[in-house]
């Protein structure tokens, strides 16, 4: 799963990523109010940390895009501030919960369960199309209840697909789920055609209902056929 890092503290902010990291999250990381809202309008994330008070505007501004988006679900505000007119502002626009700094990484990590958990359809981050299941929680992938074992990348290939079933998904788009911030230093996207080659054998070898399509000169599409 993606999170984006909205803060401008470089040192919390690394610290941040590296509790995230080690917690499977694919992390990004925006230090100012442009940077933030050109991620939020480009790509998907499964959750953003946001700071209300950034270099060239406020967090409260980018949940207010969020909201217009309808996209401003599973947002955590990190805040120095422990206003309650800046608590109720926040909560009102969209936000899932307000944590005010310092807090434990620990504290974090169940407070970004629980969002996503909560906001998960029926309650559960359980990912279905057809007859396969994923749970990003626990990163399992099951065909017809029988375990579908995939690396890394391949589940989170899988899992993005997923979450856009039907729709056309660009190579850009999903080299920057699932490789962030290191695609700057990619030439290709000709390790994108090797996951999803391999992605494809392995769904069809377990017998899975689901399909991915290629779509000329678009992306690709997971359809059931």
């Amino acid at each position: 799963m993606k999170i984006l890092i909205v803060e401008d503290e470089p040192e919390l902010a690394d610290a941040l990523r590296q509790s995230l990291e080690t917690e499977k999250f694919l992390v990004e990381h925006a230090c100012n109010f442009h940077q933030a809202l050109n991620k939020i309008i480009s790509f998907f994330y499964d959750c953003i940390l946001l700071d209300i008070g950034l270099p060239g505007g406020s967090g409260l501004d980018l949940l207010r895009e969020l909201k217009q988006m309808e996209r401003s679900g599973n947002v955590i505000i990190i805040s120095a501030r422990d206003s309650l007119d800046d608590k109720l502002t926040g909560l009102d626009l969209g936000a899932d919960d307000y944590l005010v700094k310092p807090f434990h990484l620990a504290e974090l990590h169940a407070r970004i369960r629980s969002v996503l958990r909560r906001n998960a359809p029926g309650g559960r981050t359980l990912l279905e199309a057809g007859n396969v299941a994923l749970d990003p929680d626990e990163r399992t992938a099951t065909v017809a209840e029988k375990e579908l074992v995939l690396n890394r990348k391949e589940f989170d290939v899988l899992s993005y697909f997923m979450v856009n079933k039907n729709r056309v998904v660009d190579k850009t788009s999903l080299a920057e789920y699932v490789w962030g911030d290191y695609m700057d230093d990619a030439d290709d996207y000709e390790f994108i055609y090797s996951q999803i080659k391999n992605l494809r054998k392995k769904l069809k070898d377990s017998l899975a209902d689901i399909e991915i399509q290629a779509v000329y000169g678009m992306g690709y599409k997971l359809v059931l056929p």
